[in-house]
């Protein structure tokens, strides 16, 4: 069975006008879009384009999230912040997503005693996070969709072949007949094993990597008493333990969703209940009553801990057929909280691209690939080197001393001086030039703390000299 509402070639280059709602012209016509993923990414992508007077079919290899009594993949809760806000704000869903979040504040850390610290975000412009369920945020965006004639959910149908040329897709469905459809663009947003990516490797000069951490995660839960947290909500909780670590976030009913990220080979020694408690009495003893022993050990022991990888590529589309968005272009380790914000950002700039006047389809896909595929790139490397920093330098001194001059100086300076958490978090600063502006950061303390140290070696020896 075919689905097509497809323009020609000749229709596509050609030079057509449509509104881009801004009272401008765009040169891209309205075109049949295959979106490939319905969660958080996808759904938003599918606005987007909708919003834009485009057909939109909406792709899911899973069952509708909305009615399924159980949900298939990761219910971890995200940290929202600044960029994903702005992809939100866009499509009108910013106050309704904000509405039922929990902020959060600052990071609460929890050391081996059961002794807590708070460390601020942000404590000059009190900018915070937002915590969101992962389900209730793609519920909310699904839910956006159906207001819209132009966009058509397709539940239950799994890519399994692409032919990017012919814009033609084939997709299983479980107890049915294969189903087969054409689009104009075909966008991939369907997560770090992207079967869209997976045929786009295939072409030449496609580059791509992936690399799988030591370490793996399982989730836990700390749940509501008397209908009541049992921590300060307001706070993402850290219990850091130098190579591994356990991070709580809030919910909207009161619990909190915890994350233990270990190597697997720790994982591994914990085989009884027995272990598992020896293990908790050991690093976690504040959390052990939290969770209970008895919700820990079913918990635990009820499925594996969950593998997490790295995935980087280039470029980001195929011409004017189609092009990557969020996990299936930059699939991160979730330390840094930017996932799914980084995934969002992409849509914001995909359509600030299409929005522009006299641009063509491909010329838009090759300016979206040049302008985020580096910003996107050092996103990746700032959650391998976030996941170091929360499990082991937010306990040491020295975090802390730059932590101290980073806010004095962003309490002074803040157009001059902007932390790389600020900067990465609470701002729409490009990824790449956020490291480049804590590497220019680093250089001046460098020189004023060797500046000092000089001044203090010259002032000691000459008081040496005349004391002889």
């Amino acid at each position: 069975m075919w689905s097509y509402r497809s323009h020609s070639t000749l229709e596509m280059n050609e030079k057509l006008v449509q509104s881009t709602g801004n009272g401008l012209q765009s040169s891209i016509p309205k075109l049949n879009v295959a979106v490939i993923g319905a969660g958080l990414v996808g759904s938003l992508a599918a606005l987007n384009f909708a919003r834009k007077g485009y057909e939109v079919d909406l792709y899911e290899y899973r069952q509708d999230i909305r009615t399924a009594e159980l949900v298939q993949g990761r219910s971890i809760n995200l940290a929202l912040s600044q960029r994903g806000r702005k992809a939100l704000a866009e499509v009108g869903l910013e106050d309704e997503v904000l509405s039922t979040a929990i902020p959060m504040r600052g990071r609460m850390l929890h050391d081996v005693k059961g002794n807590t610290s708070i460390v601020l975000y942000d404590p000059c412009t009190k900018q915070c996070l937002y915590s969101v369920g992962r389900k209730h945020l793609n519920e909310v965006l699904l839910n956006a969709g159906e207001k819209f004639p132009n966009i058509h959910h397709h539940f239950e149908h799994k890519l399994s072949s692409v032919n990017f040329n012919e814009g033609s897709m084939r997709f299983k469905r479980p107890f049915q007949e294969d189903a087969e459809a054409k689009a104009d663009l075909i966008v991939g947003c369907d997560g770090a094993f992207s079967a869209v990516r997976q045929q786009m490797i295939k072409k030449y000069g496609f580059n791509f990597s992936q690399e799988y951490i030591e370490h793996g995660y399982l989730e836990l839960c700390i749940p509501a008493k008397n209908n009541e947290f049992q921590m300060p909500a307001n706070y993402l909780h850290i219990w850091p333990r130098d190579t591994f670590m356990m991070i709580a976030l809030p919910n909207q009913d009161k619990s909190f969703t915890v994350t233990l990220s270990m190597p697997f080979k720790v994982f591994a020694d914990i085989k009884t209940p027995k272990d598992l408690l020896e293990f908790f009495i050991k690093y976690y003893i504040d959390a052990l009553p939290l969770l209970g022993e008895e919700k820990l050990i079913k918990d635990f022991f009820k499925s594996k801990p969950q593998y997490l990888l790295s995935i980087k590529c280039n470029p980001y589309h195929f011409e004017s057929k189609a092009v990557l968005l969020g996990d299936a272009a930059h699939a991160m380790v979730p330390y840094y909280g930017q996932g799914m914000n980084a995934g969002m950002e992409d849509c914001s700039l995909l359509f600030s691209i299409i929005s522009q006047t006299e641009i063509t389809l491909d010329k838009a896909l090759l300016q979206f690939t040049e302008s985020r595929w580096r910003d996107a790139h050092a996103i990746c490397d700032l959650a391998m080197y976030n996941y170091v920093e929360m499990r082991d330098l937010t306990k040491r001194v020295t975090f802390k001393c730059r932590k101290f001059l980073d806010t004095t100086l962003f309490r002074f300076f803040p157009t001059i001086w902007v932390p790389l958490y600020n900067s990465v978090s609470f701002t729409s600063m490009p990824y790449n030039k956020c490291i480049a502006n804590r590497k220019w950061q680093d250089k001046i303390l460098r020189n004023i703390f060797y500046t000092i140290l000089s001044g203090a070696l010259v002032t000691a020896t000459a008081l040496y000299v005349t004391n002889l």
